[in-house]
């Protein structure tokens, strides 16, 4: 289903940076803990671009990963306009799952860690095979 560039390489390892922005705080001055699942997802949207792949083009071409599983470990907050480092790293990617990673920094202090699998489907929702370029497997 795919027909994307074969000879497209996924890195195993990404940094972003994230700037904590004001409406992502509570009313303690905090991240909010929804955001970080947000974060997570901007973590994988860019390993995936560091590729050469955009979601959207990923989409296009009949693939789509949803969240099946998410793990999210406080350790400590962020507060607005924060700097942080965003790591995210490819645990496992085989069959129609990949497995990714998470650790969220500030100032080289872990504060969050987070796990997420995502699944590959069709865009009629049926589960599909991850194409080869995905999968660490190969």
């Amino acid at each position: 289903m795919s027909n994307l560039n074969p000879s497209i390489s996924i890195p195993r390892e990404h940094q972003t940076e994230i700037r904590v922005r004001y409406q992502e705080t509570d009313a303690q001055g905090r991240v909010h803990h929804a955001n970080y699942v947000k974060y997570f997802e901007i973590g994988r949207v860019e390993m995936l671009r560091a590729s050469g792949i955009s979601y959207r083009q990923l989409e296009k071409s009949g693939i789509i990963l949803v969240v099946v599983d998410l793990k999210c470990n406080f350790i400590t907050g962020a507060q607005y306009d924060d700097l942080l480092l965003l790591t995210t790293k490819i645990k496992r990617s085989r069959g129609v799952r990949i497995q990714h990673t998470y650790d969220l920094t500030l100032d080289g202090e872990l504060i969050v860690k987070g796990e997420t699998t995502v699944a590959s489907v069709d865009p009629d929702g049926n589960v599909v095979r991850l194409p080869n370029w995905l999968r660490l497997d190969r």
